[in-house]
């Protein structure tokens, strides 16, 4: 018998369930074994970097079985990380409860609870909430033929065919990125139809801006689109067909950092200006930091061709965050928002400032940074980020959902993947949950199909030339189903990276962001996601709801949002699930069994109900 009992995740232990905004009360309960016979217990709790915890008597409220429960209820003024554990005096000193495995244990030198407490006040863009992502990595996704092709001031290769593989020459550390096919932004606009029929409310687009490479995440000029894919008339074209259309456009803000080959920095004297490599006499020279290294300047990750930016440089945080800077040309001109490239390398100072100028230009403006760990508890440069507490991000890239669903989906361990969801949703602040970015490919990420389909490593060297057997595609493709309908149900926005839908695979950067296979689609796919678009729309207000995950067999997972329940199987073989309700399908569920209550789910299996009784699921495990 456990000598006590806390669970963070049950609202009986801590309620409210998650994290808390400043000023709202919160009840922590604890169960603690009779024969224990502690004197006093303490709630006790430090907010981050603190040296001294702070004490809260917990009062005796009853007893529960061979247990008795004690209780305290506080709240916290300031937002910020709060880290607590439990603490009992005895006769002959004190006993510490602390987390072991996520169970609450009696030792020493456990670790503590998370509690993330962010500014009451946070509110995020209600347009995001329940709302499907369509990501374009413009140059690859549409080559519109009514466009006439400008000069650039920079060598560039155009590919002759749509379907050849991008340029990549293994470990060259001369290769360029500057081999381009031409896809434009009429060519996104002249697809508006295809991404409605998707069910998309926003459309992410990887740089824009003028820069020397196809990635375009070296940035020649902020101001201006690059010449190969358009002007600055055509995306404002873009956003406002776009918008009337139910549709918004999101930018990749890359402010860590600009090109080499840049009116700013203008190493290669491709531009006109006096840039920072000429000299102290350029007017951008105080952005970057020049150094006595072989380089001769601070720059990204060691790339020559992108030296860093002092982001918090006066001249510079006025030039982008500024009432007439960047973020608010671009927003003029029918941006709805931006993912921001390289979060962690973006100063506290910086946030706060671009949270400002963007809030102020339009309140409803999405904010979305890049971060691959779990946002509320990061540590970058030494320093514990405060992204998500109310003054800086909306929402961040979902990568620790990703990998939990993807585990998940090899592995079919359904109490592990409920245990990882469910510490995202205690984690983050209600109002970001369901505008978290939940991602399954990105430009940066292997096609999910590759990931899912191919069981053995694959040298780099070696993935230009690689085309997937049948059986791998197949493997990949009906894991990749499996995935996205987790990606649609579960908390936050399902982001679809352009070609996943339609079959598209690939490995690693540059070989995840092949052309869109005009011609080579998987129909059956775009069928798929097609419906799961149409899901959304019909029951948006249900999947805008909190939602509660279960495991309810060894390999299938329930979970709810609203009314409705969704309910995998990712094993082997059948599992069924006793429900106290009645429901209708409303997604899936060809072969299910469904009689009496008794779902039946077969393996690999998924399906979508919709509640017609009030209790959900009986013998439910946290």
């Amino acid at each position: 018998m456990e000598r006590i009992i806390y669970n963070s995740k049950n609202k009986i232990y801590k309620n409210p369930f998650g994290a808390l905004p400043t000023e709202e009360s919160c009840t922590f309960s604890i169960d603690i074994l009779k024969s224990e016979e502690p004197l006093e217990v303490f709630f006790s709790y430090r907010k981050d970097a603190a040296a001294d915890p702070c004490y809260v008597n917990m009062d005796y409220v009853c007893e529960t079985g061979d247990y008795l429960r004690f209780s305290c209820r506080l709240s916290f003024s300031a937002s910020g990380l709060y880290f607590y554990r439990f603490e009992f005096s005895y006769p002959g000193g004190k006993r510490f409860c602390g987390k072991k495995d996520g169970t609450a244990f009696i030792e020493d030198w456990l670790d503590e609870w998370q509690l993330t407490v962010y500014d009451k006040s946070f509110q995020t863009p209600d347009w995001a909430k329940g709302a499907v992502m369509y990501q374009i990595f413009p140059d690859r996704f549409c080559r519109s033929d009514n466009y006439m092709l400008q000069t650039p001031k920079n060598e560039r290769k155009i590919h002759e065919s749509w379907f050849e593989v991008p340029d990549f020459i293994y470990d060259n550390p001369e290769y360029k990125g500057n081999d381009f096919f031409c896809g434009n932004l009429k060519g996104i606009a002249e697809r508006i139809d295809y991404i409605k029929s998707l069910g998309v409310d926003v459309i992410y687009l990887n740089p824009i801006f003028e820069s020397p490479e196809n990635h375009r995440y070296s940035t020649a000029d902020y101001t201006k689109v690059d010449p190969y894919l358009g002007t600055n008339e055509d995306f404002k074209e873009l956003c406002s067909r776009f918008r009337e259309a139910g549709i918004r456009v999101i930018l990749d803000g890359v402010f860590s950092h600009t090109g080499a080959d840049s009116i700013y920095f203008n190493k290669f004297g491709h531009y006109d200006s006096i840039g920072a490599w000429q000299g102290s006499a350029s007017p951008y020279y105080n952005w970057y930091q020049f150094n006595d290294s072989e380089i001769g300047y601070d720059c990204w990750w060691g790339f020559e061709t992108l030296p860093n930016v002092n982001e918090t440089e006066p001249d510079f945080l006025n030039f982008i965050t500024g009432e007439e800077g960047v973020l608010s040309y671009w927003q003029k001109l029918g941006a709805s928002g931006w993912r921001l490239d390289v979060a962690d390398e973006l100063p506290d100072g910086f946030l706060d400032a671009l949270r400002k100028r963007l809030k102020q230009t339009d309140p409803d403006a999405l904010i979305i940074g890049e971060v691959w760990e779990d946002a509320t508890n990061k540590f970058a440069y030494g320093v514990r980020r405060r992204y998500l507490l109310g003054n800086q991000l909306d929402s961040v890239m979902n990568y620790p959902w990703r990998n939990a669903v993807i585990d998940y989906v090899k592995t079919g361990g359904a109490k592990l993947f409920c245990s990882r969801i469910t510490e995202i949703m205690e984690n983050y602040p209600a109002p970001v949950l369901n505008c978290l970015m939940n991602i399954l490919s990105t430009h940066d990420t292997e096609r999910i199909i590759n990931v899912l389909g191919v069981t053995h490593n694959v040298a780099h060297s070696e993935a230009a030339e690689y085309h997937l057997t049948e059986e791998e595609y197949n493997r990949g493709k009906a894991g990749f189903m499996a995935a996205a309908f987790l990606q649609f149900a579960l908390p936050g926005i399902p982001s679809i990276y352009y070609g996943d839908e339609a079959g598209l695979t690939g490995f690693r950067d540059p070989y995840c962001r092949m052309g869109y296979p005009y011609g080579r689609e998987d129909f059956e796919l775009i069928d798929f996601f097609q419906g799961l678009g149409k899901l959304r729309k019909q029951y948006r207000e249900d999947f805008s709801m909190p939602a509660e995950c279960f495991a309810a067999g060894e390999h299938t997972v329930i979970f709810t949002r609203g009314a409705l329940l969704f309910a995998i199987n990712m094993g082997s073989y059948e599992e069924s699930v006793k429900l106290s309700s009645n429901f209708v399908t409303i997604y899936g569920g060809e072969h299910i069994n469904f009689q009496n209550n008794m779902l039946a789910l077969p393996e690999h299996t998924f399906v979508a109900l919709k509640k017609e009784g009030q209790n959900m699921v009986e013998n439910k495990e946290k």
